[in-house]
């Protein structure tokens, strides 16, 4: 789902008094910055200096009361340091705004200005804006959408509420952090999820007198002892050892409701309050309605965002040898509220849900196409804000309630008893049919849980929140896809999708691909080991760059900024360390999801260079045992993604040559062919190496740490892998 980084975009929009009313730039106003109109009000900027700016055109008329908020939308993978606004005529009461660190977005993300003090006296018919970006050459940014506005009614009702979340949200830091932290001698040793039965094993403390069993339903807090349902008393019979057994489906919050969603937990009572004497337990092992096998992969070769309505040819699946794929599925689409003759029912514990059989009917077509070849098929779960959704009951139900409106997408609502009801009512309605035995309308095998979601603020947006906070609202969501998926089939899966951005972003609002690997691996070891793979996109440094090779802010260590192509043996080392096993035992399944090289132009140098990234890529990742999977974005260019040419095709609508193949195809096909190195030899002399195994790298990969004990640095080295 990465989209460019060259830059396109800006158009200045300005509301007045309900009007809509189109400003352009003026083009022929700017300094140290080159543009140029890509499409109607849409503009390509690249900084030639230290000071690049542009002006608008005057302001027709005066701009309406209480537009004070500028808004815009951006796209820059690199981000800037710094957006300002000068207001013309310019005064002396009059200062300019400035916004610090713009963080980077591989997506278009909405960014707001309060501009309440320059109204005072600017916004009159004729007055100006000067915009500048940043203050270095070289910088490409899209910016579109950029208006003078009224704050929305969703931004007025996050920020009443903001200060209030942000004091909730810092105390559940402190009690998830003691929580994770502590060692408790009483546990859940293991919880069965049956036909309709659950049934719960686990051993006391013999230092405490009065103990319970407590639910902690999705959507409560662990952490909250005290708002959590008792569901019986506990002893010390039997050395404390317990074995309970309780019906599985419950009536509760006028729903009846699944506890394959539940985990388990044992409180102690002391002086009339429940303390928490144990870590919750998810359910270990789930009855599964089916049991047939699945055919793994015979190459790792796969194709990013696949759908048989591209205008790519189907006969690519199969001359190129794909083996996997990954479909993106946007719940919100196709979920409907209500039934019409065009909607499919669905009953799920008792309750209709509607679907789009329209809509469905292109979900079909391409889970069919992959079914018909074998390819294993990765579904990514994406949830539309409520703004986005063409039912607008079911948008609000299913997004996060502080969702913020600069995201692409939403984090699911696993909060309320509504919103877990209705999410997992439309993954039901997924695994009910795309998981059956007979592939009737194809098959889901793996779940890719939302996307990047260590750029959740774009991707998976749940407000501006810590990583742990954040991550814990995301291995609920997890959670909910696991054990549902797993009550059809026991080999299915989820993955955490994850961008490159290892252990640095550039924007204050993204989460460290790493910090938040760390922060599953705590919640799986004491909450209960699963089987949830990795999802990365080992993207080059730059999108636009796929002269991968040169990127900079790479190492081989566990501490390095990023995990591109060049260093893809870090990721590959740090899957197989101990503590990342699943049950300290399994390698978890590492698939590079969604990844690919650019090719800036069509010119014959920069689609050789795009095919030599790949080759590059290729001939490392050949011999790296802990990937599973590659999975090639883009199938074809597409004219969305900022201009970026990631794609084994041009454009479909390229005048010269629509859908044609460029020569980074014929390299991702000849891949694990006998005509492998015959395909790969022109591209040595452009990576500047005289064979392939030069691109290996073969040392040890290792982190530095503090011993908290000593304060001395600790060495921990995963051995060579190749």
């Amino acid at each position: 789902m990465h989209t460019y980084v060259s830059l396109i975009g800006l158009i200045l929009t300005f509301l007045f008094q309900g009007e809509l009313d189109l400003f352009h730039l003026d083009l022929k106003k700017t300094n140290d910055l080159v543009v140029s109109e890509i499409d109607q009000n849409t503009y390509d900027i690249e900084t030639t200096g230290s000071d690049p700016y542009i002006f608008s055109h005057p302001l027709p008329k005066d701009l309406g009361k209480g537009h004070n908020m500028v808004s815009f939308e951006y796209f820059c993978p690199s981000g800037m340091d710094f957006f300002e606004l000068y207001f013309y005529p310019l005064t002396e009461k009059r200062s300019p705004v400035m916004v610090r660190d713009i963080g980077s977005s591989e997506g278009w993300v909405e960014f707001t200005i309060d501009i309440t003090e320059a109204r005072k006296s600017w916004g009159k018919s004729g007055d100006i804006l000067r915009i500048d970006f940043g203050g270095s050459p070289g910088l490409n940014i899209q910016i579109r959408s950029l208006k003078v506005r009224t704050q929305t009614r969703r931004e007025k009702e996050l920020h009443a509420r903001k200060e209030t979340v942000k004091k909730q949200e810092l105390q559940y830091e402190k009690r998830l952090q003691s929580y994770l932290s502590n060692d408790f001698a009483s546990k859940i040793s293991s919880v069965s999820i049956e036909k309709n039965t659950v049934n719960i094993k686990g051993v006391l403390d013999k230092s405490g007198i009065e103990y319970v069993l407590a639910e902690v339903p999705v959507y409560s807090d662990a952490t909250q002892t005290n708002e959590l349902e008792v569901i019986q008393e506990l002893n010390l019979d039997n050395e404390g050892i317990f074995n309970i057994s309780m019906d599985r489906f419950i009536e509760r919050n006028g729903f009846t409701y699944d506890r394959l969603l539940s985990k388990w937990i044992i409180l102690k009572k002391i002086e009339n309050c429940y303390v928490t004497a144990s870590h919750a337990r998810h359910p270990d092992s789930i009855s599964s309605q089916y049991n047939y096998e699945f055919e793994p992969p015979r190459t790792i070769k796969g194709i990013g965002g696949y759908s048989a309505d591209r205008a790519a040819p189907t006969t690519d699946l199969d001359d190129l040898d794909i083996s996997s794929a990954t479909i993106n599925i946007w719940v919100n689409k196709f979920y409907k509220s209500s039934p019409a003759p065009h909607h499919i029912e669905h009953n799920y514990l008792g309750k209709t849900y509607y679907f789009d059989k329209n809509i469905l009917a292109g979900y079909d077509r391409s889970f069919l196409e992959a079914a018909k070849r074998n390819i294993e098929v990765s579904a990514i779960i994406l949830v539309d804000k409520a703004s986005d959704s063409p039912d607008k009951r079911i948008g609000n139900i299913l997004q996060h309630p502080d969702c913020d409106p600069s995201g692409i997408y939403s984090m699911p609502n696993v909060t309320s008893p509504e919103g877990v009801q209705f999410y997992a009512a439309v993954i039901d309605f997924l695994a009910d049919r795309y998981m059956r035995p007979d592939k009737k309308y194809g098959r889901i095998h793996h779940w890719i849980v939302h996307n990047e979601v260590d750029a959740g603020w774009v991707w998976t947006n749940a407000g501006d929140k810590s990583s742990l906070v954040f991550l814990d609202l995301y291995h609920k969501s997890m959670r909910i896809i696991n054990n549902i998926a797993k009550s059809y089939i026991p080999h299915s899966k989820v993955f955490i999708s994850l961008t490159h951005y290892w252990n640095w972003t550039s924007n204050p609002h993204f989460y460290l691909s790493k910090e938040l690997l760390e922060h599953l691996l705590r919640f799986s070891k004491r909450e209960g080991d699963f089987d949830w793979g990795i999802a990365q996109h080992p993207y080059p440094e730059s999108l636009r760059e796929p002269k991968t090779w040169l990127d900079k802010k790479v190492s081989f260590n566990f501490d390095t900024p990023l995990i591109t192509f060049k260093n893809i043996e870090v990721l590959n080392a740090w899957v197989q360390l101990p503590e990342a096993l699943y049950q300290g035992k399994v390698k978890r399944l590492l698939y590079l999801s969604e990844n690919g090289t650019n090719s800036p132009s069509y010119s014959q140098k920069d689609l050789h260079e795009q095919a030599a990234g790949l080759a590059y890529a290729m001939k490392k990742i050949k011999y790296l045992k802990g990937i599973d999977g590659f999975q090639y974005h883009n199938w074809q260019d597409h004219r969305k993604e900022g201009g970026l040419r990631i794609g084994l095709r041009k454009f479909p609508d390229d005048e010269d040559d629509p859908s044609g193949i460029k020569p980074v195809w014929h390299v991702y096909r000849a891949f694990g062919q006998s005509d492998e190195d015959e395909i790969y030899a022109p591209y040595l002399k452009t990576i500047g190496i005289n064979s392939w195994d030069e691109v290996r790298y073969k040392e040890a990969i290792y982190e530095k740490k503090i011993d908290p004990k000593t304060s001395g640095i600790l060495i921990k080295t995963a051995p060579p892998l190749n």
